[in-house]
């Protein structure tokens, strides 16, 4: 009896293999991803989120840095492929960020679309009720715990009072965020291109106006000019009036008073001797002119 008395009191003393099999579950679970494990997708049938401009450049160029190096290893593949995006010159990284914006751009805009379907509804529900499983179940395992294990658990911060797409919302609103930063730039350089334009603008008014001037001031000589030819005009028709065309006997009018000197002048020099009489009647009418009308 003394023995199996001494084999009961060593058994209470021994600590239960229960607590020790439980004692882990109380402990919170570490926050973060494990590394190497995918993560799920939030939304099944929800848009493909977008990656990121150096994500794109890895995948770009991973399958050439494989088949260069078929006997590299994967890390040293990434660790290759991050100096050469570090040594890669801006103007090349911009377009995989462009393309990176642009995907981010349209992925918020399919996610406001996909958040607007029946699908969305559904997939949440399921999400929900994965979310609430989950809670029940850590709370099953601690009632069957001693009582230090119940109130310590009770003492724990809730972690399953967290919006269900609080991450989703958080990088919607990332997107938004660039998006307004994108617009703000935007915006800026389109308000320095209209104050160049504008300064052409009154530029080109300006001259505009300072050639409406000159062309006033040319038309006002052109009419001045054109009412001095015709009084020149009518002073040698009036002079020449007199003096008839050897041959023809045509003498002088507004109407053919350029033909008239052509052919008088023609006459003239083709043969002067014969016409020196002629001569001398036009030196005596040309002497006559009025030099202040011409």
């Amino acid at each position: 009896m003394g023995g199996i008395k001494q084999e009961q009191s060593d058994a209470s003393h021994q600590p239960r293999p229960s607590h020790s099999a439980e004692q882990p579950q109380e402990e919170p679970k570490k926050r973060g991803w494990p590394k190497g494990k995918k993560r799920k997708k939030v939304l099944p049938n929800g848009p493909k989120a977008p990656v990121t401009g150096y994500v794109r450049f890895l995948n770009e160029r991973r399958e050439h840095m494989r088949a260069r190096y078929p006997d590299l290893p994967f890390p040293e593949i990434t660790k290759r492929l991050g100096a050469e995006w570090t040594r890669l010159a801006q103007n090349d990284k911009q377009r995989y960020l462009d393309e990176a914006e642009r995907e981010k751009m349209q992925y918020a805009q399919e996610l406001k679309e996909y958040q607007q379907t029946e699908a969305y509804q559904i997939t949440s529900a399921k999400i929900q009720d994965k979310r609430i499983k989950k809670e029940d179940a850590p709370s099953v395992i601690i009632s069957t715990s001693s009582e230090p294990s119940l109130s310590k658990a009770s003492d724990l911060p809730s972690r399953f009072d967290i919006p269900i797409f609080t991450e989703e919302f958080l990088d919607q609103n990332k997107a938004r965020e660039a998006e307004l930063r994108r617009l703000r730039k935007a915006n800026i350089e389109f308000e320095e291109q209209n104050a160049v334009l504008q300064r052409h603008i009154k530029d080109m008014y300006n001259a505009k106006e300072r050639l409406e001037a000159e062309l006033g001031l040319d038309e006002k000589r052109t009419q001045a000019l054109h009412q001095h030819l015709v009084s020149i005009k009518h002073t040698l028709v009036n002079s020449l009036s007199a003096v008839p065309l050897p041959g023809t006997g045509e003498t002088a009018s507004l109407g053919n008073l350029d033909s008239y000197l052509s052919r008088l002048n023609g006459a003239l020099e083709g043969n002067p001797h014969k016409h020196r009489a002629l001569l001398s009647q036009l030196c005596e009418v040309l002497s006559h002119l009025d030099s202040e009308k011409l």
